[in-house]
């Protein structure tokens, strides 16, 4: 069994502004601390998916930091989208690449930003579903829900169908857009609600046939940019006609055999600068710093911030508690922590006003 990996790595990540430009979006930076997210993504693989099985589907103005972050990942494992489109042709490109590489692989799909750990149990619920993906479905994680969470889609669970590895393999009664909290909440005292982990797993022929089914635009759309190899304006005129759905909605949501591996070790898709603070180690004063480059952080009677920086400068704290404190070499952005989502309305502005500092 020869499994791929695709790692979907296109996003703009607006949410971490300043930290997070289009120069170099978040699945760029190192975020969680250490690596950039990217390359943490793919060092998670190592042991399971060497790198000539592993793709990755990014903005075409991106593919100079993929490489830069990747350097032995092969050159034509990078596939560069012309414009977003959404996850789904994302997913059916790479899937239509794969099968053009070995029909018979099964493929990972995940998120170029998400944060796992540890990596070893993330591996071992790919390898249960691996082998039970190749008797047919197409398999989601789902993370066991610890508090009623509104930022995630939802996913509820029907009856347990057996087990692979050791892990619980579930049907799929449905999927659930973010719940408005008192929803949440319901979902939690219910139980067999499960946060959507947006990780996928399927076999190659089981994918291209629902592709097929669900999706014949689609489908049709990336079979003629795959006969045209290397023809950026086929690419180019092919792409911007493709149905610009999330592979949830084109695919999950509407297929019939689809389940579900329930996990329950740390997964964070990392969404906003509070979602940071909430992963992120604390000091001795209650603060979570994710400092490089050289940045310091002093604090005199202040807790409960989160602070990020690069590059040789001093962030200095004074009575204060609850903010989000980022600091790069263009921009600051100081905020309450429980405020974070409201980042999107500076880039809004900033956008409005001509884009600097984008």
């Amino acid at each position: 069994m020869n499994i791929f990996a695709v790692i979907m790595a296109g996003g703009s990540g607006t949410r971490f502004w300043p930290a997070s430009v289009k120069e170099r979006p978040k699945q760029f930076l190192p975020i969680s601390g250490g690596l950039p997210m990217i390359e943490e993504t793919f060092r998670r693989l190592e042991g399971l998916v060497p790198a000539e099985r592993v793709l990755v589907v990014t903005a075409a103005s991106q593919a100079d930091l993929v490489r830069a972050a990747l350097p032995e990942l092969p050159a034509e494992n990078i596939l560069c989208e012309p414009m977003a489109r959404n996850t789904a042709p994302c997913v059916a490109w790479a899937a239509h690449e794969i099968a053009r590489r070995d029909p018979d692989a099964v493929q990972v799909v995940l998120p170029a930003d998400h944060v796992i750990r540890p990596a070893e149990e993330f591996r071992a619920t790919l390898v249960a579903a691996a082998e039970a993906c190749l008797e047919g479905g197409l398999f989601t994680f789902g993370i066991e829900p610890d508090h009623p969470a509104t930022g995630y889609g939802y996913i509820k669970a029907a009856a347990k169908l057996g087990e692979s590895q050791g892990q619980a393999v579930h049907a799929v009664e449905r999927f659930v857009e973010k719940p408005e909290q008192a929803v949440a909440e319901a979902y939690l005292a219910e139980g067999g609600y499960f946060w959507n982990a947006g990780i996928f797993v399927w076999h190659t022929p089981t994918i291209l046939a629902a592709l097929a089914e669900l999706t014949p635009e689609l489908d049709a759309g990336v079979r003629r940019i795959l006969a045209a190899p290397g023809d950026a304006a086929v690419l180019a005129a092919e792409y911007q006609k493709l149905p610009a759905d999330p592979v949830d909605i084109a695919i999950m949501e509407r297929a019939g055999d689809v389940r579900l591996v329930p996990i329950s070790y740390t997964w964070n898709d990392v969404g906003s600068w509070k979602a940071l603070d909430e992963i992120t180690e604390r000091d001795s004063e209650g603060n979570a710093q994710v400092l490089g480059g050289g940045a310091r952080l002093v604090s005199i009677e202040a807790s409960g911030n989160l602070v990020y920086a690069e590059g040789e400068r001093v962030i200095a704290l004074v009575g204060v508690e609850g903010l989000a404190v980022v600091q790069t070499e263009k921009a600051t952005l100081v905020c309450p922590l429980d405020r974070a989502q409201d980042v999107k309305r500076i880039v809004a502005e900033l956008e409005a006003s001509g884009g600097d500092f984008l």
